[in-house]
């Protein structure tokens, strides 16, 4: 009997990691498809409830790399952060120049984090995590929802984003918001990092509501899993 549950023990890890991994892939890369709630605060213009842009929005491209410093600088918290920078990706894609010069000036802004101007831990935050956005999406054909739209080389192929996430972490020190990013960021691996993320992330939800919040939406607005249930069943499956 042992070998027998030994043998079914393998075959249901991998079903279930490819079970995760479908799931994932159905409702989106998780760094875009995800609206996610910052209830009152500031950021980029949104009029649709959709995660995407409608193709209607007015917004004048020319202010996307001045209007998202200046909400970044703004000393908002780090959600405010991950959702401009959501924001800022999808409508760079639409601009291959002004997506070159956004994660261009982050990266600047992340490479002198002692200039006194900008918080060190904040600057690499949100370098890497737009490197990361940018590679969920920019130069990726995705059916039904990159239709139509330009694919032109991601600026930041190259970048090592969540590297520098974990950088502004070791900088920060205990953040569950910037954790909860980096469990984002590594949700289909690596593993075991990803497991602490979450386990941090969570723990933090305690005295963060609107983290807490973040966690008991459905993931990408759908009626099924919540963001908690994907972020825990992924850390289960590559156990």
């Amino acid at each position: 009997m042992k070998f027998l549950t030994v043998s079914f023990i393998r075959p249901l890890g991998i079903l279930a990691a490819l079970l995760l991994i479908v799931t994932s892939a159905q409702a989106g890369p998780p760094l875009i498809c995800h609206t996610l709630e910052i209830g009152n605060a500031k950021s980029l213009p949104w009029t649709d409830h959709s995660w995407n842009l409608t193709g209607n929005e007015s917004y004048n491209l020319k202010n996307l790399v001045p209007d998202t410093l200046a909400i970044l600088d703004s000393g908002a918290p780090v959600l405010v952060h991950m959702e401009t920078l959501r924001r800022a990706t999808l409508y760079a894609r639409k601009n291959p120049q002004i997506a070159k010069e956004l994660i261009t000036r982050l990266m600047a802004r992340a490479a002198d984090v002692s200039d006194g101007q900008h918080p060190g831990a904040l600057a690499l935050f949100d370098a890497g995590y737009l490197a990361e956005c940018y590679k969920q999406w920019i130069g990726r054909n995705l059916p039904h929802a990159t239709d139509n739209l330009p694919m032109d080389p991601n600026p930041a192929a190259n970048l090592d984003g969540y590297a520098l996430v974990k950088q502004a972490i070791s900088l920060r020190g205990q953040d569950p918001e910037m954790e909860f990013a980096a469990a984002l960021i590594t949700l289909e691996g690596p593993q075991p990092d990803h497991q602490q993320r979450v386990l941090r992330a969570t723990a933090g939800a305690a005295i963060d509501p609107l983290l807490a919040q973040n966690l008991k939406m459905h993931f990408n607005g759908a009626s099924g899993i919540t963001v908690a249930e994907l972020l825990s069943k992924s850390t289960k499956t590559n156990q």
